[in-house]
């Protein structure tokens, strides 16, 4: 089967959301373009820098709070609920506990089919990105660019340092066409 979910896992400035962007273009059928930026920007603004919802340390390093993680699982549960009800959703997504970010994604998405999809870009052009940007606190993202994919399995990983986000989208597109890919995509034709 095609999945209903893609999955975009990696660090501030790595260029999930460009390559989102170019998926929904290249896509033949429309998918919803959600984040986790999504979700920070519609949280009440009394949840930043506290320590019930979110602190960003002057080194860039992000604590999130129970307050942050309460309304982060009801979020979950309703992009689910759109993908159970017949959307196509694109999740460009900062896994900041690594592999425990996984395992709360996969347990609400349960029986859904989902590609998970690790955009790498290295510490280096991340903070030449941030730093172009001007909108990131520095350093989150050296401190998010190998962090964000401790433990996580991916069906697939591109490197949008050494691509552009079409490119790296043009990798994607077959993966959503049918979850059997062929194994010599799944190991190696299909990455950057």
């Amino acid at each position: 089967m095609a999945p209903r979910v893609i999955v975009l896992n990696g660090g501030s400035s790595a260029g999930k959301t460009s390559i989102a962007r170019c998926l929904q273009t290249l896509l033949p059928e429309p998918w919803l373009r959600f984040g986790v930026d999504s979700l920070i920007e519609a949280a009440p603004a009394e949840l930043w820098g506290s320590p019930q919802g979110l602190v960003v340390a002057a080194d860039g390093a992000i604590a999130v709070g129970p307050a942050f993680r309460a309304l982060e699982a009801a979020w979950y549960a309703g992009i689910a609920a759109m993908a159970r009800a017949g959307a196509r959703i694109i999740l460009d997504e900062v896994f900041l506990s690594g592999q425990a970010a996984q395992v709360r994604w996969r347990s609400t998405l349960e029986g859904l089919e989902i590609l998970w999809v690790g955009v790498r870009c290295d510490a280096a052009e991340a903070t030449r990105r941030e730093a172009a940007r001007g909108d990131r606190e520095p350093g989150m993202a050296a401190q998010q660019a190998e962090l964000v994919h401790r433990g996580v399995h991916y069906d697939l990983e591109v490197d949008s340092a050494v691509a552009s986000p079409m490119a790296c989208a043009g990798l994607i597109v077959p993966w959503t066409r049918d979850s059997s890919v062929s194994s010599s995509a799944r190991t190696g034709a299909g990455s950057l």
